[in-house]
């Protein structure tokens, strides 16, 4: 059973940074996709940054390309996602997320974890 605990986030003013981790247990990661999410109040939950855990591989959606990161730590079994240049459009629950897969995907990802509040204050 894959179990996602997410941790890092908090308050922070726009143009600010926080990193966000999420520490993942119960599987043997290399053959898994890694993925953040975000939830802002009332809207449906949107895809922010996938890594392929295999080969480092990354995607991002537009509106975070050049300000976040998302990066894994084999040692730890942590994927991390570090938000730069942070915006009040960035305020959202950010979950991260796992998928059995060796393509780079968006979508159809089955384990969560619990999810971690970002607020960005302007």
């Amino acid at each position: 059973q894959v179990t996602l605990v997410e941790s890092g986030g908090g308050l922070v003013q726009a143009g600010g940074s926080l990193r966000l981790s999420c520490a993942a247990s119960g599987r043997t990661f290399s053959d898994y996709v890694m993925g953040w999410f975000r939830q802002a109040p009332g809207k449906e939950r949107e895809f922010v940054a996938a890594i392929r855990w295999k080969d480092g591989s990354t995607d991002y959606t537009d509106s975070v390309k050049g300000r976040f990161t998302i990066s894994r730590d084999d040692a730890s079994n942590a994927v991390y996602l570090q938000m730069n240049s942070l915006r009040p459009d960035d305020t959202a629950v950010y979950y991260c997320a796992a998928k059995y897969s060796n393509a780079l995907i968006r979508i159809a990802y089955d384990n969560w974890g619990q999810g971690t509040q970002v607020t960005v204050s302007s």
